[in-house]
């Protein structure tokens, strides 16, 4: 997917974050023995806490072996009081305002924060406990509020806003002029200009609103847990391979269902595992219990969340001035407006539905040539159109696992790209402690030999950590205070039993191609100021650099180096990569279509005025489905509202269609660096110098037409994609 990206260093005092960090989920209050634990607990960790001083590791990469759960929640609340100390310091400063003693000194301002939520808030995505759990519910609110009490503070606004109406004569350099309309803009945005009632209306919605967060996420754990399929008979599993069906016994045995197999639910509509099922009733099944997560009355259950989340946000933007909240949103965004996303989705719609109609039709006379007699449904389209896939190319996605070994697409696959186009090498260590067993450390080298930062993996899937694919920080690139950046990679593949090589489907390659773009996004920053660099950008160009990197997959000369059979180390045969390469565009209307499908519900949200009221959740997407001419019933969104984590307690609300706006300039860019004379350092330095390193130090689409040389092209993503423009 995606990064789940929530930036850990916002403008100083960072409403990013504290947003990102309200993202948080609730538990039940602790009895009167367990407080009088964890007050001793608090006690010791006050003394002993590895939070209040940076770490001693290279990169202040943090240190696992120190860290245990009772040091967070004193770090958090030390982190908060010495960051308000700091704050008030800098807005009661006798001497006038200046970038240094305001916006410099912001910048360097909560530390002790800064370190505790980057570890905090990437453990409760990889490895969550009830513990962490219980942390999260109690720190969201106040994070929340701490958020506010920052960048409400009237006077350290007064000097904000000093500064910037004097921009023009003290920035003398364009990137300390970006910092202050950056930082003036991000105060007005949290409401620095409301009068005093107003801001105490804004503060209850904020809090209100990270509580609900937290209780999302918390819900879309019990979700995945309460979905999974327990198959009672091997026989069932007729399809899956020998592999799979192992895993799934040991996921049985592991939840205590010995002698069953268990089929997790993954976090998309769609499941994997729903290409390889011969049993149609147990496709059904397992679909149903994806589609229906969040709707039904219990634990998961997110449909009053999502309705409450969407009015407080349409509140809080009404308060701020705006029409909506996705008005107050997409005006910081490269888009600029919910009308510009419109545009762009309702123009690409009609092809991606008669797509979807061509290859509705070829698989349903495939159902009728084998006897079927039923009409498609979701849960057989991927099933069949792996057999139409095969019939149209002589190709089956298990014919190529053999040859995407997890270890060596890493090693000569993406790394030796990055080696290749940027100049980079990877080394791998086992010295430095890790959160899980799992999780694998590399020091990242330049050309020159300078080590400039530390990449983090986590590939493996367990019942501990949330779905999907995403890049996060433990440490920012500080030009500030000469920080190197140490990032962090995670997946969700599934991890083979003892002994067995972790195989991977060319998905899964393509994703981790796409996450260590993010990586190096991150790692290629060369910003001076924190709260512009790295991936600290727009969440509609955000997506530009991985993506970019996921077309290096399919590369002739990389792909050569990387796809080799597992036991042989013989390279893929050309017959059968030719058709891998000519499958992988086909089934784009249906990936385009569900994909569109939840940008509309996404967006459809969070247009809504303060004063609406929507009864029913499936009503209402099923209504928004049908207002834009997506509502075709083999083809549901690529996520429900329930479950649909990136918009509700993630960071993309109002913005998932940012993958398709990114993906214009991701093919355009790829295409044009083809055309200059693809894998060469060169070009890549010139890529690298010019956007990787920049982070949001200017203008996106400034950055990118200047090392462009124009605007982005269009055709470039419906070649990437595969489209047929033609009408049905």
């Amino acid at each position: 997917m995606s990064l789940s990206m929530l930036s850990t260093k916002p403008v100083a005092l960072s409403l990013s974050i504290l947003l990102a960090l309200a993202a948080c989920a609730p538990a039940d209050r602790p009895s009167a023995t367990e407080t009088k634990t964890e007050t001793a607990d608090a006690a010791r960790a006050a003394t002993e806490n590895p939070f209040f001083s940076a770490s001693t590791l290279p990169f202040e990469a943090p240190d696992f072996r120190l860290i245990s759960e009772d040091h967070y929640l004193p770090a958090f609340e030390q982190g908060m009081a010495e960051h308000l100390k700091e704050v008030e310091a800098i807005a009661n400063n006798p001497e006038p305002p200046s970038i240094a003693n305001t916006l410099e000194a912001m910048e360097r301002s909560g530390q002790v924060l800064s370190r505790v939520q980057s570890v905090f808030f990437n453990l409760t995505g990889t490895d969550s406990t009830e513990g962490l759990r219980k942390i999260q519910s109690e720190i969201a609110p106040k994070l929340a509020a701490h958020g506010d009490t920052v960048m409400l503070n009237p006077k350290l606004y007064e000097r904000v806003k000093a500064l910037y109406e004097q921009r023009e004569s003290i920035a003398t350099d364009p990137v300390d002029r970006r910092l202050i309309e950056e930082s003036y803009r991000q105060f007005v945005r949290a409401g620095a200009e409301l009068a005093e009632d107003a801001k105490a209306t804004l503060r209850a919605l904020n809090e209100e609103e990270a509580s609900l967060r937290t209780a999302f996420q918390q819900a879309l754990l019990k979700q995945t847990e309460a979905a999974s399929v327990i198959v009672d008979s091997e026989a069932e599993l007729d399809g899956m391979d020998a592999d799979n069906i192992a895993a799934a016994a040991k996921a049985a045995a592991d939840a205590g269902h010995q002698g069953k197999w268990l089929l997790r639910i993954t976090n998309t509509t769609r499941q994997p595992v729903l290409t390889a099922l011969t049993n149609r009733e147990l496709r059904q099944r397992v679909w149903e219990a994806s589609a229906s997560r969040g709707f039904s009355d219990g634990d998961g259950d997110t449909r009053d969340t999502v309705k409450r989340l969407a009015e407080l946000r349409a509140e809080r933007a009404e308060l701020l001035g705006y029409a909506n909240h996705a008005a107050f949103q997409l005006q910081s965004q490269m888009a600029g407006s919910p009308e510009a996303v419109l545009e762009m989705l309702t123009g690409l719609a009609p092809t991606a539905v008669a797509n979807a109609n061509r290859e509705a039709a070829e698989i349903q006379a495939l159902i009728n040539e084998q006897g079927g007699d039923f009409e498609l449904q979701p849960w057989d389209w991927e099933f069949y159109a792996e057999q139409v896939r095969a019939q149209k190319y002589a190709f089956n996605n298990d014919q190529v696992k053999d040859y995407f070994e997890l270890d060596r697409v890493l090693k000569d696959g993406v790394f030796y790209t990055f080696e290749r186009f940027y100049g980079l090498s990877f080394a791998e260590r086992d010295d430095l402690p890790v959160y899980h067993p799992d999780v694998r450390v590399f020091d990242v080298i330049d050309s020159d030999g300078e080590q400039i930062g530390l990449f983090y993996a986590d590939f493996f899937a367990r019942p501990s950590k949330r779905g999907g694919a995403w890049m996060s920080t433990f440490v920012s690139q500080d030009g500030l205070n000469d920080r190197k950046p140490v990032v962090i990679n995670v997946m969700n593949i599934p991890k083979p039993v003892d002994g067995a090589p972790a195989l991977m489907s060319f998905d899964h390659v393509v994703t981790m191609y796409h996450e260590a773009g993010h990586g190096l996004h991150g790692l290629l920053s060369q910003v001076r100021y924190p709260s512009l660099a790295g991936t600290a950008v727009p969440r509609d160009y955000v997506e530009f650099p991985s993506q970019f990197e996921e077309d290096w997959a399919k590369h002739p000369e990389i792909i050569a180096n990387y796809a080799k059979h597992y036991e042989t180390g013989e390279p893929i045969p050309a017959e059968l990569l030719q058709k891998m390469l000519a499958a992988s565009s086909f089934n784009q209307g249906f990936d385009t279509l569900e994909y569109l499908a939840a940008s509309f519900v996404d967006l459809a949200w969070h247009s809504l005025p303060a004063d609406a009221e929507v009864d029913d959740v499936a009503s209402f997407e099923k209504a928004t489905l049908a207002k834009h001419g997506v509502d075709f019933a083999p083809v549901p969104p690529r996520y429900r509202s329930t479950y649909f984590a990136h918009v509700f307690p993630g960071g993309y609300s109002s913005g998932y269609y940012a993958y398709l706006w990114s993906e214009v300039l991701a093919a355009d860019a790829y295409a044009h660096v083809q055309e200059l004379g693809g894998l060469k350092r060169e070009i890549g330095d010139r890529y690298r110098e010019q956007i990787l390193s920049r982070g949001n130090s200017e203008d996106p689409m400034a950055l990118y037409t200047e090392w462009r040389g124009q605007k982005p092209d269009v055709k470039h993503v419906l070649v990437r994609r595969g489209l047929d423009t033609s009408t049905p």
